[in-house]
């Protein structure tokens, strides 16, 4: 876990973008509810090489007002727009 922390209003969008040349990259993003007592799987998405991809908004009950966002390289760079 990178533990990278945006704060999340539901009008959030992250631009991931992939600076790598050689491999597709993972993007995680935590869910903060609970079913039935439960954790919830996290949300994960993959970048290919050398692209950016835009995700969100993120609903507040389901993600918190705190957005958490893993990465599974320093390749990877998130920049958050609120829209």
């Amino acid at each position: 876990m990178n533990n990278h922390t945006v704060a999340n209003n539901g009008r959030v969008v992250l631009l991931v973008q992939n600076t790598g040349s050689t491999s597709s990259r993972t993007v995680t993003f935590r869910l903060a509810r609970t079913v039935d007592g439960f954790s919830v799987t996290p949300r994960t998405a993959t970048v290919a090489t050398g692209t950016t991809k835009a995700f969100g908004p993120f609903d507040p009950n389901d993600y918190g007002n705190d957005l958490q966002v893993d990465v599974d390289n320093a390749e990877l760079k998130i920049q958050a727009i609120r829209v």
